[in-house]
């Protein structure tokens, strides 16, 4: 069933066509906050507690000098988080930042509307009263707040601003956002739009607001957001995630703007779901629907793979709010904040390349104009520096080496110019401290069993594998986002090279044609938009295979299978991460409906200018311009300068054609074809790019069809036709049984399994994923074992080779040595995760 609705969050930062130039909802802490108190599991306080009685509410302690004393110095860090604190505003980067501000800012300033008969602050915002309108004219304060409060913008201190801000807010309570209105149109927007937005500007104008002003606005919040736990609207749902944080942070702003303890920890007893025993704790594992998978997956809305966007949010707030409540009488003592910290490096890092957050894991956010990679890696980037700030020294050294190195290698979308002051003032300091190396990029491979993700990462590229099941959403849409997002979880393959950044990031999903996502395999049928309407939804798939198996932490298989949406398309989907090579291969391939159907290789990104990427094949090389297209029937290999090559092992000894076709065009789009929402709608200007499409017909209706490629990222022209010629890696099944793949030179077999069956002297006896890697380390075998269908409960599987003893094993694994051993693996319960074994 589609999750309850939910609206479109805001860009995840500013930038100088944003609303909010100043810190956003995903505000970063500034650079002189408090450090993040580490709770100790032996400190003696409980978890989420406040300290003993006689000193929980310093409103009822005995010295109210220390009681005013802690709301004041809270506050004024607040502030500072906002803001930045202290910076050298001649440093040529926080220049530019404070520009950026000043001109976002300057541009609100201009607009703003501050006749008596006024209908609306800004006239594109009209009527006020509208959730959608005051839900985004509070933002556009903020920004206006934080231009008059930091130093060194054309608006700091000015007196004219502050009067219109503080005549602004009354006019948007009266018009607009009240305790006397019920709630209506997009809940966000009551919730926690307008509320983050409205408390962190009387943040910074709390000396100057009017105490009946400041009281009614805490009286709005309080009515629409009075605790972390619950939704307001629908008080049975309780809150999980990036809800649950957002939430916690504007519930401890509140609290601490009406001097009111309780409500302040309130907000820090939300983030350890107090109320409901830990159930929607924010550090805790979960096996099921929302928050963070111990295999490193983050869900949100129930079976969306969010670490990009929502998974970062939480990251931020509850970071925030950490570090905000540290050493007062709310700080944070759960010990299990540790989940928070292990997150960093499970969760996080290995969906990050240089920078760049993989879109795999953003959602509709891939849709936004205004939020693309760059911006959500950066923002993710600024909360593992702002968790650093009070994290362990293991933690926080190998967290700032690694953004070190994601900062110097990004030059194509350069973080100072992504991020505002509080965010860049950490970053300098992580890059002037000579002390802090610049770490390289992650190198292994990672499945994430709990939200149908698989990434395999290399030196200098890495691949994402967006997978969908029964159990995770293929897409979500709403709120008019996404709206051509039909085939992103079909086993889209994002291939991401260090020496092209920008090949999702510029231009891509608004002219990208969305029938032809790489790696996925469709009907050519026409589709209509979804999520136009309001809220949003998720289509879940019927297939329950979706996931894989990692050996030895470098190699990898996974498999996929695809029952495709509103179409009789079937097919069997498999690939093998091997090293420097990726193996793709599909089988059971068929359809009835009277339509074409394609595997998609390759849909490159070449865009608006630059020179052309030189494609050849077999040795020849192709035409370069636009709108040139070809059957490639007999072709072996293909070769895209800056990109790598492409070898099709499946044509070997066939007689047929094997359908590879190839295209290139010049494709013209708009952000406003995929998304039209209210506050992350995008532009109608034209985006062009230029891209070289590579494809399999499979023909109309095709019957039990198959493909083969291989994918060389990184690799020149020479290298491909060598690779094709020598076969290093040779493909020893690919039908609807088995499809498998051996390496001889690495000792490496790889296999899924549909269903019992053998292949290349392995066999298993019910469906399951399976590596074996023989004749390393002193004759030692490796094996590793997953049910990505999670359907069975016991598996044996046969290995083609003696075995005389068991190295280690894990408590799932049993071994029966001899000429033809067997291990058996008792996956029942272990929801895909990898069983291993070391053998001799």
């Amino acid at each position: 069933m589609p999750t309850p609705p939910t609206p479109p969050r805001p860009p995840a930062l500013p930038t100088p066509a944003s609303d909010s130039t100043g810190p956003s909802r995903r505000t970063l802490l500034a650079a002189g906050a408090a450090s993040v108190v580490v709770p100790s599991a032996a400190s003696g306080t409980a978890w989420g507690a406040a300290p003993p009685a006689d000193s929980t509410d310093p409103a009822d302690s005995t010295d109210s000098t220390d009681s005013e004393n802690s709301y004041d110095t809270l506050l004024a860090r607040a502030a500072a988080q906002l803001t930045g604190g202290d910076f050298d505003a001649a440093d040529p980067d926080f220049a530019a930042a404070l520009k950026t501000l000043d001109t976002q800012a300057s541009g609100w300033w201009r607009q703003l509307d501050r006749s008596a008969g006024r209908a609306a602050l800004w006239a594109d915002l009209s009527p006020a009263s509208d959730p959608g309108n005051f839900g985004q004219s509070y933002p556009r304060l903020r920004t206006l707040a934080t231009a008059w409060a930091t130093p060194g913008t054309s608006l700091t201190g000015s007196a004219e601003i502050l009067d219109a801000l503080l005549d602004a807010l009354r006019f948007l309570h009266a018009t607009g956002y009240h305790p006397g209105r019920p709630e209506s149109g997009n809940w966000w927007f009551w919730e926690i739009g307008a509320p983050r937005a409205l408390m962190d500007t009387c943040v910074l104008l709390r000396a100057h607001l009017p105490a009946d002003d400041l009281s009614a606005y805490t009286a709005a919040v309080a009515e629409f957001c009075p605790d972390p736990d619950r939704r307001t609207n629908a008080p049975s749902l309780a809150e999980t995630g990036a809800n649950r944080a957002d939430k916690a942070v504007i519930v401890a702003l509140r609290g601490l703007l009406a001097r009111d303890g309780a409500t302040v920890a309130l907000a820090r007893d939300g983030l350890s779901d107090v109320r409901d025993g830990g159930r929607n704790s924010l550090f805790q594992y979960v096996t099921s629907g929302d928050g963070f998978y111990e295999d490193g997956s983050f869900v949100q809305h129930g079976s969306v793979a969010y670490t990009g966007t929502y998974g970062s949010v939480l990251l931020g707030s509850a970071g925030q709010l950490i570090a905000l409540l540290a050493d007062s009488p709310w700080a944070v003592t759960d010990p299990k904040t540790s989940v928070l910290y292990e997150a960093v490096d499970r969760t996080f890092a290995p969906v990050v390349f240089d920078g760049l957050m993989m879109d795999a894991v953003r959602g509709r956010a891939i849709s936004r104009e205004k939020a693309r990679d760059h911006h959500d890696g950066a923002a993710t980037l600024s909360h593992i520096l702002q968790l650093a700030s009070g994290a362990p020294d293991p933690y926080a050294r190998r967290w700032r080496a690694m953004a070190k190195g994601w900062l110097r290698r990004n030059t194509t979308t350069p973080y100072p110019t992504l991020v505002g002051i509080p965010a860049l003032a950490r970053a300098k300091a992580v890059l002037d401290d000579a002390s802090i190396p610049a770490g390289d990029r992650l190198t292994g491979h990672f499945v994430f069993a709990g939200m149908d993700r698989v990434v395999h990462r290399r030196p200098g590229w890495a691949l994402a594998l967006s997978l969908s099941s029964k159990r995770i959403a293929a897409y979500e849409a709403g709120n008019g986002e996404n709206l051509h997002g039909w085939y992103t979880g079909d086993g889209m393959t994002f291939l991401y090279d260090g020496d092209d950044l920008g090949r999702f990031g510029d231009g891509f999903w608004a002219t990208v044609d969305p029938y032809r996502l790489p790696g996925t395999t469709v009907d050519t049928r026409a589709r209509a938009d979804i999520g136009s309407g309001g809220g949003t939804g998720t289509y879940r798939p019927k297939n329950a295979v979706a996931g894989g198996a990692v050996l030895d932490a470098r190699h990898g298989a996974a498999a996929m299978e695809l029952l495709a949406d509103g179409s009789t398309l079937r097919a069997r989907k498999a690939w093998f991460c091997l090293d420097n090579v990726v193996v793709a291969l599909g089988a059971g391939i068929s359809a009835s409906d009277g339509r074409t159907i394609e595997t998609v290789v390759e849909n490159r990104n070449l865009y608006a200018d630059g020179p052309a990427r030189r494609l050849t094949v077999d040795g020849r090389r192709q035409p370069g311009h636009d709108g040139w297209s070809a059957r490639l029937s007999d072709a072996r290999w293909a070769h895209l300068s800056g990109s790598g090559g492409y070898v099709f092992p499946a044509h070997d000894g066939r007689a047929d054609d094997l359908g590879l076709r190839a295209l290139r065009e010049e494709r013209v789009g708009a952000w406003r074809d995929i998304n039209t929402g209210a506050d992350t709608g995008g532009s109608t200007s034209p985006v062009t790019r230029r891209y070289l499409t590579l494809w399999l017909d499979h023909g109309v209706s095709p019957a039990d069809a198959s493909y083969a490629y291989v994918l060389l990222p990184g690799a020149s022209a020479a290298a491909t036709a060598v690779w094709a010629h020598a076969r290093p890696v040779r493909i020893v099944a690919n039908d609807a049984t088995v499809q498998a793949v051996e390496a001889r030179r690495d000792g490496l077999l790889a296999a899924h399994f549909w269903a019992p069956g053998r292949a290349g002297g392995l066999s298993s006896s019910g469906a399951c994923t399976v590596l074996v890697r023989r004749g390393h380390g002193h004759g030692r075998v490796s094996v590793a074992v997953a049910d990505p269908e999670r359907a069975e409960s016991v598996l044996d599987v046969e290995l083609p080779f003696p075995v005389r003893g068991v190295v280690r094993a894990d408590d799932t694994v049993a071994v029966r040595p001899g000429r033809r051993p067997v291990v058996t693996v008792r996956v029942g319960g272990s929801r895909g995760r990898t069983h291993v074994a070391e053998l001799r």
